[in-house]
Order: C-alpha cells, then structure tokens, then sequence
C-alpha cells in the first residue's frame, strides 16, 4: 500500500538558508572606583585641623570655644568667629585670597585659598556638598577629568573674586568656587549629552532649581558670591569640554563582531556637541587669559581686611 515515491535527485532543492546574523551585545559600562573625592575630603579637614594648630587660640585668648577638649585646635571666640574657626591673621599666614597680596606676587594663594576654610561649620557645608556632587560625577567620568574640573573651577572663582573686590578689603578662603563649579558642569553636561537622558525637562528644571537655591545663599553677610558665579561660569563651559559622552546609539567598532554589517552606523558625537566644545574652550581661554591680565594691570586700594567665605 501506498508508499510515497522517493524524489527524484534531479529536481533543485531551494537555496540553502541565510547563515544567522552574529549577535553581539556592547558590555554595560563599568563605573569608576571614586577615590579622588574622598582624597579632597581628607585633605580639606587635614589643612583646618592644621590651620587650628596654627592658629594656637589658647596663645592669645582665654574665651577659646571648646579649649577643655580640644587645647591648642580650640576655637576662636564667638564674637571673632561664629563659623567656629581661627583668626583672619592666621588665615592670610597660611595662604588666603587678598588681591593686594596677589598683585604683590603670591600667586599662589589664587590655588592655597581654596584648601583654606573659615570655621569648622564652612567645612562640613562645603564638604556634604563635595560628597553629594562629586562622588557621582567621578564614578561617571573618572578621576581626571573631575580633579582637573575642581583645581580649575577653584581658580576661576579665585580670579572673578579679586576681581570684583575693587576696595582690596576682602579676604576669601573656602572650595565653593570649585563647588560651584561642578554644578555648572553637570548643567552643561545635561545640555551637550541630551539624547541619552530620558526625563530631559524634569532634569534639567530640578538642576536648575538646586542651582539657584545654592546661588541664593550667596547673598547672604560676608559669603563671596562672586567666587560662587566664577567658579559656576568655570564649570559650565568646561564641562562642554571635558564632560562629553557617545550620542544615543553608538556601539563602539571594538564590540562590532567580524562580518557584522551596521545599516545605520552613528558617529560618536553629534555636530553640535562639536560646536560646544570648541566654542567653550575658545571662550574659557579667553576669559582666563583676560581676567589674569587684568588682575596684573590693576592696582588694589589698601584698607582695613574684612573675612569672607566661599
């Protein structure tokens, strides 16, 4: 009963089917080890428990705050101090900003001042605010690009701090400048990188609300604001500069297998992310460069010091 008859070898089978595309998956990418910032920490509160000792309040005044548990790091009295901190004196031996020192030749306290703070309480505002905004940043971009975005920001708001005390009676200590800094960065960060972000407009207003309530608190008696606008400007044009990322889609060609044939390959960067950088950095340069030259030029108006804090 009915077998089916073989098929004959001469009739043409279908082409063989397509071999199966290879498949590959980019590695999700590995976060950096933050340790840079955690190093800033410690070097903040060792330069204060330095400064204190420097100051010796013990040495000069029997009102000393807290003398019976800390002796030589004790405070300065309430009526001299109220961030619980040392003496302008001491501040300005170990390397606070005053233009009229700057433009005698001690250029370095545009870099020494930001390690410098002007009570104890100034130092944990300032380093819950480095802890909050900068272990996130390096564990995204690394440690290179975050110190060099601190040191840098920190300068720019040292130089628009001289800059602006046009009587030469202001004397600044405080890493706000650099602080400050990093919130512009992320501001511009969140701009030049905006195709990978998904709830732009809710991101972008929740920066802008913390930044202008940090900005707030620079009108504030006796806070250098305009430390706190130079380092913020700093960080928003360096961060078009170093803060960049590969556009939404991009596969780096070393995670492409052999024979993998991309229909719609992206570049890496966008043309306007291009644009941003260079246009950045032309004006960051630009406003270092002037804003030196300037401070070189001008001669300050000596006067009795008055402290503030960045």
């Amino acid at each position: 009963m009915g077998k089916r008859p073989p098929i004959p070898p001469d009739i043409e089978r279908g082409p063989p089917p397509p071999p199966a595309r290879p498949q590959f998956r980019p590695p999700i990418p590995v976060p950096w080890v933050a340790w840079l910032v955690p190093l800033i920490l410690a070097a903040n509160f060792i330069a204060f428990a330095t400064t204190m000792y420097m100051n010796d309040c013990p040495a000069r005044s029997d009102e000393c705050i807290l003398f019976d548990v800390l002796g030589r790091l004790s405070f300065q009295p309430i009526k001299e101090n109220m961030l619980l901190g040392p003496s302008i004196p001491t501040l300005r031996k170990l390397g606070a900003l005053e233009r009229r020192l700057v433009e005698e030749g001690e250029k370095w306290r545009l870099i020494s001042c930001i390690w410098l703070h002007g009570g104890f309480l100034h130092l944990l505002a300032n380093m819950i605010s480095l802890m909050c905004i900068g272990m996130r940043l390096e564990q995204e971009f690394g440690f290179l690009r975050i110190g060099a975005l601190y040191m840098i920001c920190g300068l720019g708001g040292s130089l628009m701090s001289c800059l602006t005390d046009s009587q030469g009676e202001r004397v600044s200590v405080g890493a706000s400048g650099a602080l400050f800094g990093l919130l512009g960065a992320m501001l511009s960060e969140l701009i030049t990188n905006w195709t990978i972000y998904e709830n732009k407009c809710t991101a972008l207003m929740t920066l802008i609300l913390i930044i202008v309530l940090n900005l707030s608190v620079g009108f504030l008696p006796r806070v250098d604001n305009s430390a706190h606008f130079g380092g913020f400007l700093a960080g928003f044009f360096l961060g078009f500069v170093l803060l960049l990322r590969p556009q939404y889609g991009y596969v780096n060609p070393k995670y492409i297998p052999a024979g993998y044939d991309m229909k719609h390959k992206k570049s890496k960067h966008k043309c306007y992310q291009h644009i941003l950088r260079f246009t950045s950095l032309a004006i960051l340069l630009a406003g270092f460069i002037a804003a030196y030259s300037k401070l070189l030029r001008e001669h300050t108006i000596q006067s009795t010091p008055i402290r503030d804090f960045n």
